[in-house]
């Protein structure tokens, strides 16, 4: 249950929930989270409906939650599963990931407090403040439901749950910079675009998660902040094959494969682009780029080696990659499995010393390996 009926401390007429941050607004940003900690229904708590929470309503649909607006208790009841367990964000709440799983996997109703002295937190206690989120057993709606309907719904919310004693939950310091209740459109801009960056998914497979990915987070805030388009950074990534492809045939596969890696990252970007902001045709379109750019590097380095046992080999790894992808899904995923993007990396080495066959054999072999052991981990026990 998301609160959404302030309006923004600096911009009149404005809901702070529908203020940019990070190429989202803030309500999507807060249902992104829900979201991720397992959500399957989002019930927003609205003052008015405007055009701008309007569209994000829509948007936050398209990822397949079922979304209801309601203005009081008694309608959200009625929306509600009488034994649903209910995660509250209040209203303006930026946070991470982290707190908000953390949160969602205790097993009784729990509040979220701080010490921080800030008019944006409610107190509950002499010494603590309510953080902005609460996981709560749904009676404690119906409970606001039978009061009077001039109460403010969230703090009535907030006193019937800690007056029933739910657990107050301190906020760990480490989490302390990440969270907050905020409703300036400035201050939410220079924290959105590093926040929703950090909310890119941490690849497993090394190749991605060590050299692509740590890359992709330093290059996503700034791009951001200057509006670059996700297609720009697309067609960067076409641009960077093209060269890529034509320096192989040119006969050097070393500064190729490197461009080719380039290319790849321009790719990721654009793909952790179009992830933000939602933009699922792109989400489509980038996430098959970096295993056809792989693909070409490796066939024009294939096709510029001794012909044709270069090609041969060449068409050999994309085959057992492509198996690969097709037997290797994420709950079985190791470590040190290959990926489309490490078989660049890996034949980049060879290709320096002059070895255009060993670089597409050391990468075909680390493809079989792969999938050998990926149908391993496939495989029933006995």
């Amino acid at each position: 249950m998301i609160f959404a009926t302030e309006d923004a401390d600096d911009r009149v007429g404005v809901l702070a929930a529908t203020l940019p941050f990070g190429g989202l607004t803030l309500i999507e940003f807060q249902a992104r989270l829900l979201a991720s900690a397992g959500a399957t229904q989002i019930v927003l708590v609205v003052a008015r409906m405007t055009p701008e929470l309007l569209g994000a309503i829509s948007r936050i649909g398209r990822r397949g939650i079922a979304v209801d607006a309601v203005r009081t208790a008694t309608e959200a009841v009625e929306k509600l599963h009488p034994l649903a367990r209910v995660l509250v964000v209040a209203d303006g709440v930026v946070t991470t990931g982290d707190v908000v799983q953390s949160l969602a996997a205790a097993g009784q109703d729990t509040l979220l407090v701080t010490d921080q002295d800030d008019l944006h937190y409610e107190r509950v206690g002499a010494k603590a403040a309510w953080a902005g989120l609460a996981l709560l057993d749904g009676k404690r709606i119906a409970e606001v439901a039978a009061m009077p309907r001039d109460y403010d719904f969230q703090s009535t919310l907030l006193r019937a749950a800690a007056q029933a004693g739910a657990d107050q939950v301190r906020l760990d310091s480490h989490m302390a910079p990440g969270h907050g209740i905020e409703r300036n459109a400035q201050a939410l801009a220079r924290r959105g675009n590093g926040t929703v960056a950090a909310l890119v998914a941490r690849p497993l497979r090394w190749a991605d998660r060590f050299v692509f990915a740590p890359v992709v987070r330093l290059a996503l805030p700034p791009l951001m902040k200057r509006g670059v388009p996700t297609i720009a950074a697309l067609a960067l990534a076409v641009v960077l094959t093209i060269a890529a492809v034509a320096t192989i045939a040119f006969g050097h596969p070393a500064i190729g494969m490197a461009v080719t890696c380039l290319a790849m990252l321009g790719a990721k970007i654009a793909a952790s682009l179009a992830w933000v902001r939602d933009d699922a045709p792109l989400v489509r379109v980038t996430g098959h780029a970096a295993p056809a750019i792989a693909a070409l590097a490796a066939l024009s380095v294939g096709y510029g080696a001794d012909r044709p046992a270069g090609l041969i080999l060449a068409v050999a790894l994309l085959i057992v990659a492509a198996l690969l992808e097709r037997a290797a899904p994420a709950e079985h995923q190791r470590r040190l499995w290959a990926s489309p993007v490490a078989y660049p990396v890996v034949m980049l080495p060879l290709l320096i010393a002059g070895q255009p066959l060993g670089a597409l054999e050391s990468a075909g072999l680390y493809a079989a390996v792969t999938l050998a052991a990926a149908i391993e981990a496939f495989r029933e026990k006995p």
